[in-house]
């Protein structure tokens, strides 16, 4: 629950209450059919494109079809943004039709509609939260925690943020296997949702095996799904890790600094924008879920305390890649160089 007398704090002078905030994200909150199927038909059409390209090169060589499947695979992350949408009920004006929009993009994106779409909503209401970590993020210790951690789970934990590992391995377990099966805390439907999607992305496999025979298909589908999983990966992970983010215990927690300080504002160029589906923006995003992707940059623009967010860009976001635990003391997140640093001091006053 947000406190309608609560503000956000600003460098400057200048202060924005919850309600004035409100007000402005009201007006790009409004799906507009006619964006929506223009984007459906230039995200859709350009990704079946891609696959009808693939079959015509891969007749002569896959290196031929091999510049279409990384092709796919960024427009993938496209498909999936409208997805992600769907699950918002912001594409689109129906929640029906949303739903019925965001099954076939979740069959594309090997990801089930329902199933995903709560665990995401668990992500939006504790980002940012360190007493409510574990579900829709990064795995993120505390420097504490993870000078406490046995050797094992230390381990386990410098592998799962090894960038091979994150941005290789991880995409193509989580769309490829995890997706596979539901969570034990899922209701029926959501659960169901997993089943469906299997049963349909079954169908889908079965009949571009047929098409392309059987390993022509293996081969360029991995790809498709190696840079589109990479690509989404990375981009959740500049949206939430980096230095200066927010993480606050549950009792200080605050929803309206979570999502400005804790969501990156990821300034890329207009090209890259584009296959991302403007989620850049993540600020405004997880300010307002229901603003639909082709509304974020609008909003962005509308008052001059969202642009005062300090962008992130593609050089200073690789930074990020340094960035391992969260510092409670400093409050920012900090490499393990800084774990070197405490060591060195510790045995100088000893």
């Amino acid at each position: 629950m947000i406190a309608e007398t609560q503000t956000i704090p600003e460098k400057g002078a200048q202060r924005l209450k919850v309600t004035e905030w409100k007000e402005i994200v009201a007006t790009y909150q409004r799906p507009s059919v006619k964006r929506a199927a223009w984007q459906m038909v230039n995200t859709f059409g350009l990704y079946v494109l891609a696959w009808v390209a693939m079959y015509f090169a891969v007749a002569k060589s896959f290196w031929i079809a091999l510049p279409f499947a990384v092709l796919a695979g960024m427009l993938l992350v496209r498909v999936f943004i409208i997805f992600h949408d769907c699950g918002h009920g912001s594409f689109l004006k129906s929640q029906a039709a949303n739903d019925v929009v965001g099954f076939i993009a979740g069959t594309l994106t090997f990801t089930p509609y329902y199933h995903w779409r709560w665990e995401h909503s668990v992500h939006h209401a504790t980002s940012g939260d360190l007493d409510r970590r574990g579900m829709g993020d990064i795995w993120t210790m505390t420097v504490q925690e993870y000078l406490e951690s046995s050797r094992w789970k230390r381990f386990a934990y410098q592998l799962a943020r090894n960038p091979f590992f994150l941005f290789v391995i991880a995409p193509l377990f989580l769309f490829l296997v995890y997706q596979r099966l539901p969570s034990g805390k899922a209701s029926p439907r959501e659960r169901n949702s997993v089943w469906w999607t299997n049963l349909a992305m079954l169908g889908l496999v079965a009949a571009q095996c047929w098409i392309f025979g059987l390993v022509n298909y293996l081969m360029l589908q991995f790809v498709v799904t190696l840079v589109g999983g990479s690509i989404g990966l990375w981009m959740f992970y500049v949206q939430h890790q980096y230095e200066d983010v927010y993480w606050e215990r549950r009792d200080d927690w605050d929803y309206t600094l979570a999502a400005l300080q804790g969501s990156s504002f990821y300034k890329l160029p207009r090209i890259l924008q584009w296959f991302s589906g403007n989620i850049g923006f993540h600020h405004i995003h997880h300010l307002s879920p229901k603003i639909p992707n082709y509304n974020l940059e609008r909003c962005h623009n509308s008052h001059q305390i969202f642009k005062n967010v300090k962008p992130i860009t593609l050089m200073s976001s690789l930074r990020s890649l340094r960035l391992r635990l969260w510092d409670e003391q400093r409050n920012r997140l900090v490499g393990y160089r800084h774990l070197r640093e405490l060591k060195r001091r510790e045995r100088v006053h000893n």
